[in-house]
């Protein structure tokens, strides 16, 4: 009996070691993995918060951060997303991005690599194609540069490339033809050139396809037999002059500022699923078909600054769903028709530059269209062009977008293998799976939804509260009834008031009077717009409140509410005297002032002269990091939401810190006040004849322009009101570029004046001066400024290290 007992007892403990055996190999990874990593941690000089990690980390049960997300399916890391939204990477010296994939190739079983804005430099190297199990590549907002290795074929798993934002160059090659599982693939903001490469013909199950900002040229391949396309953005190269030929399952096509020349076919009426269609800024000429309006999921239509010529009738039909139409400086005649006439405030028709009827907008005469149209007629049988240049007119768009969709497919949609799904659903459902058919309703979803996924996780992880609708109670309440110590800012638009909500949230509310009466679904378009104004950057939106009249139930009154910045601002802590005398005792080695210090700053904080919060020096590296908090928020004004935001009349003082000096844009141009302020002016109102082309042309250039005041303010310290202080410190810095380091050190702000390498300084010189040239076509794209930008901060940290050694950097 005591036999069979302990037989019993001995095959129990069996079965516990057997089940601890197989529980503890899900949990540890394999020593090379684990090496792996510590080794890319250290590559990378992850954040403090990392700093911990070692050979002996259980990585795979890691919780995930802004930095760094990791997982694993049993003892193999599948996915590996890094992103420096949050931090500057100071990469060592001799840092080398073979030694990176190297180290990258010890992860057999990778199948997700997101390596976004790490300043990471070099070639992408040809080892990448070891990685053969990657389904998803995302290595955006870094600074590659050379071609892409052809290697790039042997991952013959893969799905999403995306290589945004770098330096790349040269021709893409053949080899990418051969990714037959490839879905998405986004080229956006290199400097790639030569023709696209006929191979692209042959991927089937391409579904999106960005590679705008590029120097492409020549004709596109022949695209008609990819039924699964769904988003085509080939904006801003040299492509031409036959205009592509495409399947009929198109989202969204996007063509404009390219080398388009020889027409519009006809079967562009025949893509019933386009929602947005774009070929503005190129050469057509050519009958443009108003059958096109009519497209029945049609919401966007900008033809503007071609040569396109026909006849509009007033009984055209359009699309339900249009709501922005840019006819402008082509050649068109007749009458605009009584759809395209705006009845609510969410239709935008713009249509100036042609010889049409309606002079509500600028026209030529019916002589001049007629002349022109004759000018540059089409040659028979050899397509092509007479006529000379057009008028290139760049309209208020929502370009840009796509690369949202092309963020957003590629990493918020995670393939997992399928009988990974079936072994394991528990962590499968963590993920999302890349569909293999995606409806063209969700794919507009995604164009407008976001950008970027890394900012949609990236605000998802700062916790904001999602947007709804509030009741007016709720608000007085907030505000013990829109009491006056409440009020906090005021301006022609309306008033804005701290409340608390009974939650506790504290938010800012601005409560504006709506000037003429209308339906609740006239401001359903704009709220909708305004919905989408959640960004890391930007004080964003939570929701909004209707109140009505009680004759006609009209709005009376539009209450927005927002997440609550305290007000400290960017130019507060920069030109405070505080920080003047901080300086001061510094270099003096003043004790006297430093034991008096706290009594001083109280003293010139009652009296007004600084800002509370504002007393810790704002270093020159924080400033870097302030701007390029603002230029991403400009960036998102204008991509982030559709239509873009332009023209924001973006002030310093409009740029809020919080207590950890991060930037938060607390105003910008709010689509509601735009249309608040149309309807009482009347569509007429714009400004004097012609000048709307000219408007739409520059207009995403005016916030460079305010971007290059803010940026001069950084550098120089000194508070900037007028456009005689803007000349002359620009003439300071342009003069201060063609002398030597001490000269240019001495004409920025002292507070700084010890803390920046030469490099960095003059980078930021250079790029306040193109931001700030009268001519707007000679500024620097968004895109550029944020490169620049990080170029800045990038050459800085070694200069840091040498000059700091060991100890701790300042504005770290």
């Amino acid at each position: 009996m005591g036999m069979a007992k302990t037989v019993q007892g001995s095959c129990w403990l069996l079965v516990f070691m057997v089940f601890l055996l197989f529980n503890l190999s899900d949990e540890f990874l394999e020593p090379s993995q684990s090496e792996a990593i510590v080794k890319i941690k250290q590559l990378l000089n992850f954040p403090q918060d990392l700093s911990s990690w070692s050979d002996n980390t259980d990585f795979c049960n890691s919780e995930p951060n802004t930095a760094l997300t990791l997982m694993c399916y049993e003892d193999n890391i599948t996915q590996l997303h890094i992103s420096g939204y949050n931090w500057f990477p100071n990469l060592p010296q001799g840092f080398s991005t073979d030694t990176l994939f190297s180290n990258l190739a010890l992860l057999p079983n990778l199948k997700v690599l997101s390596l976004v804005s790490l300043g990471l430099r070099g070639t992408l190297p040809k080892k990448i194609g070891f990685l053969s199990s990657l389904e998803i590549i995302n290595i955006s907002s870094n600074f590659f540069y050379g071609e892409i290795p052809g290697e790039i074929s042997y991952l013959k798993s893969l799905q999403t490339l995306i290589l945004d934002d770098n330096k790349f160059t040269g021709q893409v090659p053949e080899g990418v033809g051969l990714l037959h599982s490839l879905s998405v693939l986004s080229f956006k903001n290199n400097s790639f050139s030569g023709s696209l490469p006929n191979s692209l013909s042959n991927l089937q199950t391409l579904r999106i396809l960005s590679i705008s900002g590029n120097k492409f040229s020549g004709v596109v391949p022949n695209l008609h037999n990819l039924s699964n396309l769904q988003v085509l953005d080939l904006e801003s190269n040299n492509l031409g002059p036959n205009f592509p030929n495409i399947p009929t399952k198109l989202v969204a096509l996007v063509l404009r500022k390219n080398k388009f020349s020889l027409g519009v076919p006809k079967e562009l009426s025949s893509c019933y699923q386009l929602k947005k269609l774009d070929f503005s800024s190129n050469e057509l000429v050519g009958p443009f078909s108003p059958t096109v309006l009519s497209l029945p999921s049609l919401s966007y239509l900008d033809i503007s600054g071609n040569k396109l010529t026909g006849k509009l009738l007033k009984n055209v039909t359009c699309s339900q769903d249009l709501s922005f139409v840019n006819l402008s400086s082509n050649y068109l005649t007749g009458e605009l028709p009584d759809c395209l006439k705006p009845s609510s405030s969410s239709k935008i028709v713009l249509f100036s530059g042609n010889c049409l009827s309606n002079k509500e907008q600028w026209q030529h005469p019916y002589s001049f269209c007629h002349n022109e149209a004759l000018a540059v007629s089409i040659e028979p049988h050899k397509g092509k062009v007479k006529g000379g240049n057009g008028k290139a007119v760049l309209a208020s768009s929502m370009v840009g977008g796509f690369v949202g969709v092309v963020a957003i497919v590629g990493l918020a949609f995670v393939v997992v293998r399928r009988e990974y799904v079936k072994q394991k659903a528990s962590k499968a459902s963590q993920l999302g799976l890349i569909l293999e058919k995606v409806s063209p309703a969700h794919t507009l979803k995604l164009l407008n939804d976001a950008r970027h996924l890394s900012e949609t996780r990236k605000l998802g992880l700062l916790g904001a509260p999602p947007y709804r609708t509030f009741v007016l109670d709720e608000l007085r309440e907030a505000t013990n009834n829109f009491d006056i110590s409440n009020l906090i800012g005021a301006s022609s638009s309306g008033q804005i008031y701290k409340g608390r909500l009974t939650d506790g949230t504290v938010v800012g509310i601005k409560s504006i009077k709506m000037r003429k009466r209308h339906s609740v679904q006239s401001y359903t378009h704009q709220l909708g717009r305004i919905s989408k104004i959640r960004y890391c950057h930007l004080v964003s939106t939570i929701g909004h409140c209707f109140e009505c009249y009680q004759d006609d139930s009209s709005v009376s009154r539009i209450c927005l509410v927002f997440e609550f910045v305290p007000n400290v601002t960017l130019r507060g802590v920069i030109s405070d005297y505080a920080t003047r005398c901080f300086f001061f005792a510094r270099c003096l080695n003043v004790q006297v002032f430093i034991v008096f210090k706290t009594a001083v700053l109280n003293s010139l904080q009652m009296l007004g002269f600084v800002e509370a919060n504002s007393a810790q020096k704002f270093t020159w590296t924080q400033r870097m990091s302030a701007a390029i908090g603002i230029a991403k928020g400009i960036q998102f004004f204008h991509t982030g939401i559709v239509p873009g935001m332009f023209s924001n009349q973006l002030k310093i003082t409009d740029v809020l810190l919080d207590q950890n000096f991060h930037v938060k844009i607390s105003k910008y141009n709010l689509p509601l006040l735009i249309e608040n302020k149309k309807m009482d002016t009347g569509p007429s109102s714009s400004g004097s004849k012609g000048n709307d082309g000219q408007r739409l042309k520059y207009e995403e250039k005016d916030d460079v322009y305010d971007f290059g005041v803010i940026l001069l303010e950084i550098i120089s310290g000194r508070t900037i009101n007028t456009k005689n202080d803007i000349d002359v410190s620009k003439d300071i810095l342009i003069v201060s570029l063609t002398a030597d380091e001490i000269a240019r050190r001495n004409i920025i702000d002292p507070a700084v004046r010890k803390e920046c390498s030469d490099s960095s300084l003059r980078t930021l010189m250079e790029l306040c001066i193109k931001c700030l040239s009268d001519e707007p076509s000679q500024r620097p794209s968004v895109e550029d400024l944020i490169w620049n930008l990080q170029f800045a901060a990038q050459v800085q940290d070694p200069w840091n290290r040498e000059t700091y050694g060991n100890q701790e950097s300042p504005g770290h």
